[in-house]
This record gives C-alpha cells, structure tokens and sequence, in this order.
C-alpha cells in the first residue's frame, strides 16, 4: 500500500503496520485519491479524550485507547509510547473491528490527532489528514508524530505526574455507492478513464472539450493518418467520442501522440505545464490552415511591462503576451485582491534605484498593466509554493474567494493600461473550476462545469459525470476552514474545525460580449466524415 499525499508538516503518513519495510514518502497521485470535504453535506464527527496514565510503563511497545463511535463505524487510537522503530511518537487512527467487517469495506474520515499540552493548550501539537480505510490500510496516522525528546521532556509541559492526554477529532462521511451509476443517462455527458496518473489531464480536457469554439477548431485541424502519431487527430477522436459515446473513454491514443508512453512521463506534467505545451502544439499544427491563429483569438491577452521616472521625464515600457495568468492565493482573500497585487507598483528608490541608459541612477515606478484580456481568461491559482524557512513546497489551504461574475473594469478601469481600448467591456462569467484534492505530493483532480453557462453545473471526476449546484461548484472549493457540530450528543460541545484540502486551484472565465460566439453550435458537417467510421 502506498500512503496518501504528505501533509505540510513533512510527517509520514503511513499504516503502522507497513513502519518497518517503509523507507520513505513514495507518494503515487492517485494510489487513494484524498476525500474532498464536499463528499456529502451529511458528515457524522466526534472529539475522543484518552488519558494514558502511567505512560512510562508503556514503554517498548503498542497501546491503544478505548473503542469509540462515529458515524456508526468503531474507532479506536493506537500509540506507540517510544516510537515504532523512530525516535518520534506514533500515533494512528485505527478501525477497531476491521478483522470482522465484510469482504470489501471502506470507509472515508478526517480526523485530527492531538497531543494536548498540560500547560499550555496553545501548545498542543495537531495534525491533520484524510484516508480512505479499508482491510489493507485498516489504520493510517503520523510514525512521526512529535519528538520524544519534547514528549518526555518534564519543562514541556506534554506529560504530567506520567499522565498523557491523547485527543482525536473525527468526520465520517459517507461515500455515495456509484456502482451502478450512468453518467450518460444521468447527465448528457461522459467521463474520461484515468491511466492511473492523468486526472489532471482529464480535467483540463472536459474544461477545453466544454469551450465549443475550441471544439469546432479542433474537428476542422487537417490530420494525418494514426491517432498515436497526431495530437491533431487524437484530439478529434476523443472529441467526437466526448461528444457520441455512451461510456467513458479512453485517452490512451492522446497521450501516445504526446510521446507520454510511461507512468512516469505522466508524472512530470501538471496543469499549467499541460495546458500551454498542449496549446503551443496545438498553434503550430493551425499554421496554414482554416483555423490557424484560433488558440490565440481565444486565450491570448497582453500586459505592459513600465519603468517610469519620478524626477525626469523617462518611461520604458514592454509589451508581453500570456495565455494565463498566475494569480496569488497567498496573503489574497480573493480574485480582485490577486489582481490588486498584480497591478501593485513598485518604488525603486534609496539601494534601489533605477540605472536609466540616458540619466544616470534614478528614483523610479515599476509596474504592470493589461492592455487586452482574451475573451477566455484562464487564471491559474498559486495554491503550491515553496517553504524556505522549511525547505519544503506546500500546499497553501486557505480561503480565497472568486466571483460568478468577474468585472475586470472595475474602479474606472485600474487594472488597464493607458492604450487599453476601453470600448470593450471586460465583464467575464464563470465557466469552469478545477480543482484540487489532497496534499502536495499528490492527491485528485477534477472539475466543475457548466457547458452552456446555464444555471445547472457539472462535476467531471474521471469517469464520473454528476449534477451539482452553485454552491457546491463555488463556495465550497474557496478552501479555508470548515466547523462540524457534533453529532455525539453529551460530550464537549465546541465545534469541530477542519482543513478543506479540496480548493480550486485553476479558473476558467468566458467574457460576456464574447459567449455567444465562445458558446457557439456545432453541427455534424464540422465532424470529419472518417472519425464517425
């Protein structure tokens, strides 16, 4: 068994069973794909307090609490008092009764472990994960929770008169049965199969597929021959089988025209990466052709890059293309504010001054501003960054909010350049969402979308196709924090907060003067009579 992604602390997360042949974190992206929080509305959760006594008599081997019940499954806790082959404590959430439940089970929990500081409860250290528990991974858990040396540390505050305080907080959610479910049936639409590695890629294809624009383009590219040789023809046939089948499909012959011929070329990709080298292949084979220059027309905007002197009268200005935007989620409450920071000028002043080739060193405004917006925006989220303190990238969870309606001329246009055309308006709609779920060594991906820009959204989670509503496609991947009541009745009452690791982690905008032609019909002559053979 693999274990799910690493949480940001760099603990291993792994069944305590597998310690002592694991050597280290061999994440796979979809080995368990994590639990997004939005599962089910419906979530049954409890706080557990253990009170080991005379922990020190513990020593050298497993101890584990009484059984208690959440969501109708036992749960017990399992410690090893001096490590398990580490000189850190371990500590596990374990499925009390998995020895006598059915052939089969899973079930899914978030759950935090706590060592509760005696002294100080700001003190307590916590972590936090999701797992999906079955017979092979009955427990799952931290093989290194916290030091020993602070755990027995006397100063500490950790263990008191060789008393320690273990606390577990624990949501069970229920996991819908789709055994039988029918995405064609259901929603009009069909999944994509998942080669064990490209769920990312499967999102960003349903985002693309649901662009009709970008459709009809794809179906009028000249091809040659064999799929696996000609990114051009695959495209049309996973496409068409989008468009015409009634299972999910393949994208095997899609990445073979990539080169990807290995789990591991798989693996070296992300969205963002994907998406541009996809799009760069995808303008070269348009050169010379019907549709040549359309992934500009509908995803290349410009910024102006600008120098300008306080004290003379010098301006340097550069003028750059993109076909997304990275917008930073970091210290951002939401879009606008991300924007407000791309915009942000910057002093060159005091060690920091401007070396201008006609006027010497000079104190100088630094700054950016857009010229044009495309009439597809699509904005890439930060939600991974690089920890130096650390040495670590992380996933940063927090909330950051983005809006149905994107208005890119608000506040009399301050986001625009001075030669911007200010006859078009930038008012944008929402079209799709992907999002991420898990950690940042691995996790799932999928997407929220809605084809026609109607009320009613769609979840595309591989091969899996469902209705869902506004808020579960918006508010619920803005990230941040969520609080569970209890549903244990009796116990300490304080509502239960955990981490949402499921957030959208990349946006896709159509501009409002634009969707009519964006959002346009196909009919069945721009189909290439061969791929309906």
């Amino acid at each position: 068994p693999e274990p799910p992604p690493q949480d940001q602390d760099e603990e291993m997360l792994v069944p305590q069973q597998e310690v002592e042949v694991f050597e280290g974190p061999q994440p796979m992206e979809e080995s368990m794909p994590a639990v997004d929080n939005e599962s089910l509305p419906d979530a049954s959760t409890s706080r557990f307090t253990w009170k080991i006594e005379s922990i020190s008599k513990h020593s050298g081997r497993k101890t584990h609490s009484d059984i208690f019940v959440v969501g109708g499954y036992s749960w017990r806790v399992l410690v090893f008092p001096t490590g398990n082959n580490v000189n850190h404590l371990s500590m596990y959430l374990d499925v009390a009764d998995a020895k006598s439940l059915p052939i089969g089970w899973s079930r899914s929990a978030q759950f935090s472990l706590a060592v509760i500081n005696q002294l100080d409860s700001k003190h307590s250290v916590r972590k936090e994960v999701t797992h999906t528990f079955n017979s092979r991974e009955s427990d799952w858990g931290f093989t290194s929770f916290m030091p020993l040396i602070d755990l027995y540390d006397p100063s500490k505050g950790y263990i008191v008169n060789d008393q320690c305080i273990i606390e577990a907080e624990v949501a069970v959610r229920k996991i819908v049965d789709y055994w039988n479910y029918d995405s064609k049936k259901e929603t009009g639409y069909v999944g994509l199969k998942n080669q064990g590695a490209t769920c990312y890629m499967n999102s960003l294809l349903q985002t693309l597929y649901h662009i009709p624009y970008f459709r009809k383009a794809v179906y009028h590219m000249p091809t040659v021959d064999t799929p696996s040789g000609s990114i051009p023809l695959a495209l049309q046939s996973l496409f068409y089988r989008l468009q015409h089948g009634d299972n999910s499909i393949s994208t095997k012959e899609l990445t073979k025209s990539f080169g990807w011929d290995s789990y591991e070329s798989f693996m070296q990709h992300d969205v963002q990466e994907l998406n541009r080298v996809l799009c760069e292949k995808l303008e070269d084979k348009m050169k010379g052709t019907i549709v040549e220059g359309t992934i500009q027309k509908l995803f290349e905007g410009h910024h102006m890059n600008y120098i300008e002197c306080i004290g003379v009268d010098y301006k340097s200005t550069r003028k750059e293309s993109f076909y997304d935007l990275a917008l930073d989620v970091k210290g951002c409450s939401d879009v606008y504010a991300s924007f407000d920071k791309y915009v942000a000028v910057e002093m060159l002043d005091g060690d920091n001054k401007y070396q201008s080739e006609k006027y010497g060193l000079q104190d100088a405004k630094k700054g950016m501003l857009f010229i044009d917006f495309p009439p597809v925006l699509q904005l890439q989220l930060k939600r991974f960054e690089y920890d130096h303190a650390r040495d670590i990238m992380v996933k940063i969870n927090d909330r950051y909010e983005f809006p149905l309606q994107l208005d890119l001329d608000r506040d009399d246009g301050k986001y625009l350049s001075p030669e911007a055309d200010r006859s078009v308006r930038n008012l944008y709609t929402l079209h799709s969402v992907l999002v991420h779920s898990g950690g940042v060594s691995g996790g799932h991906y999928y997407a929220f979308i809605r084809p026609t820009l109607s009320n009613q959204w769609y979840k595309f989670d591989d091969e899996r196709v469902t209705k869902e509503d506004l808020k579960r496609a918006l508010e619920e991947q803005y990230g941040g924090e969520e609080e569970l009541p209890h549903t244990n009745p009796g116990l300490n009452m304080n509502p239960l907060k955990f981490t949402k690791y499921s957030n959208a982690y990349m946006l896709v905008y159509i501009r409002e003067s634009d969707k009519e032609k964006i959002v346009c019909d196909l009919e069945e002559t721009d189909i290439n009579e061969d791929l309906k053979v």
